[in-house]
């Protein structure tokens, strides 16, 4: 069985789509075997739609990018250093396809959760792949924080029945949390290293 976080070959059935977040027109190229292929997703919409723009600086890690509507849309109105990371191959180059239609210069690369993460970041935002069961997915969001400069912070969306209130709880242990925003289940989440 295929998952958008694995790369199994899937018949290719690409098709352009028209996003628009926060009054920023974007086109993106989108195919099966991908998250999600439909077009912008409910949860990622929530999390551009209200993170504060205004805070993001420095450096940006849009983790498991996808074809990169987090990413894109981060470089088109901040002016920051965006690097895109995602295991699928195929998410990569309709990414890298992504960013060239919609003219952003951002850096797209292969990485198994961090093992090709060689630098800290500012901020690393992310709509996390849930389906990969929550053992990795704690270790992608814990994890991240080993990722991030001193004042650093992660922004993540996650829904409530996928572990929302949970994740946040376990975070706080170890970071600071809160809650940017709920929107129709899904919790829009800021952890900050302590």
């Amino acid at each position: 069985m295929s998952h958008y976080f694995t790369n199994d070959k899937v018949k290719s059935e690409e098709k352009e789509i028209k996003i628009i977040i926060n009054d920023q027109n974007l086109k993106m190229i989108v195919d099966n075997g991908i998250f999600s292929k439909k077009g912008l997703d409910f949860g990622t919409r929530s999390l551009l739609e209200n993170i504060n723009i205004d805070e993001i600086k420095g450096d940006v890690l849009d983790f498991g990018c996808g074809y990169g509507p987090i990413g894109i849309y981060i470089k088109k109105v901040c002016n920051v250093n965006v690097d895109m990371v995602d295991i699928n191959e195929r998410a990569l180059n309709l990414a890298k396809k992504n960013a060239i239609l919609n003219n952003v210069k951002v850096n797209i690369y292969q990485s198994n959760i961090y093992s090709n993460i060689n630098k800290k970041y500012d901020f690393i935002i992310t709509n996390p792949p849930i389906r990969v069961g929550k053992k990795i997915l704690n270790d992608i969001l814990f994890s991240s924080l080993k990722h991030l400069k001193e004042n650093g912070s992660l922004i993540y969306v996650i829904n409530k029945n996928q572990g929302a209130k949970t994740t946040m709880k376990d975070l706080d242990e170890i970071a600071d949390t809160k809650i940017i925003k709920k929107n129709k289940g899904f919790y829009i989440i800021l952890a900050k290293n302590r």
